[in-house]
């Protein structure tokens, strides 16, 4: 686990939206696995993580969709990447949610769930894509003070599964909150 603390403004989420080919670099480069990680040959070892197959990185940023079931909003990621046909991705979505702690909750629309619950739904959903690189963009910061502790229990148990995640947060806390293992 990395993280990425800074106050607003400095760069952060322009940071992991470039990592994830949402927005193009003015400048430099993007070094992974000692290749330019942005202009990967299809041959290559970052062909899996390259901008073109955007499925490789996971990022949670997007609130659930609200019209649809906390179930199908964990589907369609995967659908929509053409990873997954629907009945492998409806077979997949409730363990995706048991592992968030939702799968409770799968049948109801993310304007029943709490700030935190919708969180975990946008983690799940991320998790659907099979990251390599779990990227969270300041992930408990439009969250209540009690809500902030069941994200932080779902990235500590990604963390102890070996997920790994780049986190930026202008918290200096919430990273913190981590066992120093992952910290």
């Amino acid at each position: 686990m990395i993280s990425i603390i800074g106050p607003s403004g400095s760069g952060k989420t322009t940071l992991i939206r470039t990592i994830n080919a949402l927005e193009s670099l003015d400048g430099g480069e993007i070094i992974l696995y000692g290749e330019d990680y942005l202009r990967a040959e299809p041959s290559s070892t970052n062909a899996r993580c390259a901008p073109g197959t955007a499925h490789r990185h996971g990022l949670p940023e997007l609130q659930p969709v609200p019209h649809r079931t906390v179930l199908d909003n964990v589907m369609l990621a995967p659908r929509y990447h053409q990873l997954l046909d629907q009945p492998v991705a409806r077979e997949q979505a409730p363990a995706l949610l048991d592992r968030v702690g939702l799968l409770a909750h799968a049948h109801k629309y993310p304007g029943q769930l709490s700030g935190g619950q919708q969180q975990r739904v946008a983690i799940a959903r991320a998790l659907a894509l099979k990251p390599d690189i779990m990227l969270l963009d300041e992930p408990t910061s439009a969250l209540d003070p009690e809500l902030v502790g069941e994200v932080l229990k779902v990235i500590q148990s990604l963390a102890r599964e070996g997920m790994t995640m780049l986190i930026v947060t202008t918290r200096w806390t919430s990273p913190c909150r981590f066992p120093t293992a992952w910290c």
